[in-house]
């Protein structure tokens, strides 16, 4: 399954998405305004956008030109609106964007969109030379055949950061267990805070207490907050 960044200022709208998108196995993540979207993309490359055009302060479509002047349109984004015209429509695609949802948006409209766009994110790739590259070094670096980055990767511990024993797992369980390791940390490190953890993930509070729920992770000692 896939993770999802869901980008609207309308909290039903996000609340909707959410509630079809987890239903269907996504992990979604949520975000009101473009200011939360750069910060939750500057975090982590989602594997799906749906990017709601109008939104104040920065619109969907000035975003997605960001994205794409800096390097960080490496997945997928489709756009949502209820009020845009086929114009707006069209500047969309030619910055970038995969494809365009209409609000309200149909159910099975959704599912098959996100479906489609899903299979083409192998075509968006991370730019990984230009953030591997070192801007202090004056002298090339010697480029590495591809089958040694492997037998040294192999070699270590570790694979892009990540413990060697995750990738012996299902996909679903590495997720979950990456995902209540990282939960469980931003539990210290936030003082055990939901509304600091919310802000900080992107996820509602109730989406936020359904996957701690999910993974197995105790917020009794959080009660007294709410």
């Amino acid at each position: 399954m896939a993770s999802i960044l869901v980008v609207d200022d309308e909290m039903g709208i996000r609340e909707l998405l959410n509630e079809i998108l987890t239903d269907e196995g996504h992990t979604v993540y949520a975000a009101e305004s473009a200011m939360q979207a750069r910060t939750i993309r500057e975090q982590m490359r989602p594997d799906l956008v749906l990017l709601d055009i109008w939104m104040p302060e920065v619109d969907g479509i000035t975003l997605l030109k960001e994205w794409s002047k800096t390097g960080q349109l490496t997945m997928p984004v489709v756009m949502m609106s209820g009020h845009a015209t086929i114009d707006t429509a069209v500047e969309a695609t030619r910055i970038g964007a995969l494809n365009f949802l209409e609000k309200p948006i149909a159910l099975q409209k959704l599912l098959k969109t996100v479906n489609k766009a899903l299979e083409s994110a192998p075509k968006f790739i991370e730019p990984v030379e230009e953030r591997s590259s070192s801007a202090s070094s004056s002298s090339p670096t010697p480029r590495v055949a591809a089958s040694e980055k492997v037998t040294q990767v192999q070699e270590g511990e570790y694979i892009s950061g990540i413990a060697k024993t995750y990738f012996d797992l299902p996909l679903r369980e590495a997720r979950d267990l990456f995902e209540k390791a990282y939960f469980e940390h931003q539990m210290i490190i936030m003082g055990g805070s939901m509304t600091k953890i919310s802000e900080y993930t992107g996820l509602e509070r109730t989406h936020l207490y359904r996957k701690l729920k999910a993974l197995g992770i105790d917020t009794s000692r959080n009660k007294a907050e709410q």
